[in-house]
């Protein structure tokens, strides 16, 4: 049933429930203020006639026949609609006017309030006051006036068949009413079911825009990663993956149904963005790693081989293949942690983003690369404290793979590296400098250097270490390149990391991250 036939029907039987109701507050009530309308009439006429009944039982008295009849006359002239009996002392009814109980009915006897006398069914009001002919009440009399009590009963049952008849009509009317307002307030609901149900779960998801300070900008830009994000919880407004749009009706309820479900579509086209990464992230990893791994398992198997086909083989020889084996392990552990490395930063979400003191982290990972280069020279300069927004592990991946390619290749012929590592805040930047003594890199290379699985013929990394600066950079909304150091010769590399600013929106990663998977990376 829809929701504006239900709301018709409940209109229909509550409205008019609500009219009788109120009809049997009401009845009582008009009842009452009907009897105090009666009696105040018979208190009226009371008054009116007295002064014409005392004359009237003083001439009774006096045994006076024509004065008697003259005030029987303005007696029934001040009677009107009421009824009148007037008895001398000894009961003798000295008149009766107007409508009124038979004579054998009992009237009440002591002056009062009017009370009410029943006489063969029927209801009588009646006041009774007490007459004297002189003020010391010598040949006094009574005095009743009295009207029907049925006429109050009659107009309350009045009230009551109207009261009945304005429920029978409120309830159509007010079925036809709630009809039409209930239609009216359910367009925004059946417009938000159409837009809702033309939503198609197969169609392919729109990543979400991203905003930086200066306008929007590529995942690799110094704002490629600040605007709006929606695990953050993105505004009733937001656009949604599948082209839904909370827009305002000005109906409340109806607004915030629109806004939840359009909520609820940003999440989970964020969810199928994320699995549908890591679906994408796992395959290029397996297929980088078979592709990589392919050459050094074939040397493994032909040393392998060589063992096992010649088992008196020297000791120097055999000595040699053991170390070309370890060699081998080597480079295949390296490049299988490099390439899950990579992967890790494909796939980061903003909740594993903190403050971190770069400074600290810088000195720590220098002392780290120390330890993995007893032979290298490590000279930080660094503030007290450097803070950026940022995830700690993917920095400590940044600053090892920045010092550990300084300490292999910055190597001045056959001396030992010598690096030096300045860290600054300048501009809202923090500005991080790796600087070696090595042969340097051509700046027609300098930009390739960065792609995955590139090396030089001699270098006995994987070719995944800049791969991973540059992933970190991008997915901290900073940049890193390659450049000469003042002296002239060596090699350069400058990453700039943004500081956290008091007015800049919430942070947002990458809207696109695919380091591992983009096959020209």
């Amino acid at each position: 049933m829809r929701l504006s036939t239900r709301i018709a029907l409940w209109a229909a039987a509550v409205v008019p429930l609500l009219v009788v109701l109120a009809g049997l507050l009401l009845l009582p009530l008009v009842g009452r203020d009907l009897r105090h309308q009666q009696d105040a009439g018979l208190n009226d006429r009371a008054a009116a006639v007295l002064p014409s009944v005392r004359a009237l039982v003083a001439a009774d008295s006096k045994g006076r026949p024509k004065a008697e009849q003259n005030q029987q006359r303005k007696v029934l002239d001040a009677a009107l609609d009421a009824g009148v009996r007037v008895a001398a002392e000894d009961g003798t009814v000295l008149l009766s006017v107007g409508p009124q109980p038979a004579d054998a009915a009992v009237l009440p006897a002591a002056p009062g309030g009017p009370a009410t006398v029943r006489e063969q069914g029927t209801a009588w009001r009646v006041l009774t006051v007490r007459v004297g002919a002189t003020g010391t009440g010598a040949g006094g009399g009574t005095l009743w006036v009295m009207a029907p009590a049925g006429q109050a009963d009659r107009q309350t049952a009045a009230v009551r068949r109207r009261v009945l008849l304005v429920a029978l009509i409120a309830a159509p009317v007010s079925a036809l009413i709630g009809f039409v307002v209930a239609e009216r307030a359910t367009v925004p609901l059946r417009r938000l079911s159409r837009r809702a149900a033309t939503l198609d779960p197969a169609a392919p998801v729109a990543p979400a825009a991203s905003v930086g300070p200066g306008g929007p900008s590529g995942p690799d830009g110094p704002g490629g990663a600040h605007g709006t994000d929606a695990d953050a919880g993105g505004g009733a407004g937001a656009p949604a993956g599948h082209g839904f749009v909370a827009e305002r009706t000005g109906t409340t309820e109806v607004d915030e149904l629109s806004a939840a479900l359009a909520l609820l579509l940003s999440r989970y086209d964020e969810q199928a963005r994320r699995t549908a990464q890591a679906l994408d992230t796992a395959r290029s990893f397996s297929s980088a790693a078979s592709h990589e791994l392919r050459t050094p398992m074939m040397s493994l198997r032909t040393n392998l081989d060589v063992l096992a086909a010649h088992p008196d083989l020297p000791a120097a020889d055999r000595a040699e293949i053991v170390a070309e084996l370890r060699d081998d392990h080597t480079r295949l552990l390296d490049l299988l942690t490099a390439l899950s490395t990579l992967a890790r930063g494909d796939l980061v979400q903003l909740d594993a983003f903190r403050s971190v003191d770069l400074a600290e982290l810088t000195e720590a990972e220098a002392a780290e690369a120390g330890r993995r280069h007893p032979r290298a020279a490590f000279t930080v300069h660094a503030p007290g404290e450097v803070r950026v927004f940022g995830w700690e592990p993917g920095l400590r991946i940044m600053l090892a793979n920045l010092l550990g390619n300084a300490a292999v290749h910055g190597r001045d012929g056959r001396q030992p590296a010598r690096v030096t590592v300045r860290l600054a805040a300048e501009a809202g930047w923090a500005l991080l400098t790796v600087d070696d003594r090595g042969p340097g890199v051509a700046p027609a290379e300098r930009e390739a250097v960065f792609g995955r699985f590139h090396r030089r013929r001699d270098s006995p990394g994987s070719g995944l270490g800049l791969t991973l600066v540059a992933q970190q950079a991008a997915l901290h909304r900073g940049t890193v390149r390659i450049t000469t150091p003042p002296g002239g010769s060596g090699c350069r590399l400058e990453v700039r990391l943004p500081l956290p600013r008091p007015d800049a929106p919430t942070v947002e990663l990458p809207a696109r991250r695919d380091w591992i998977t983009a096959p020209g990376r």
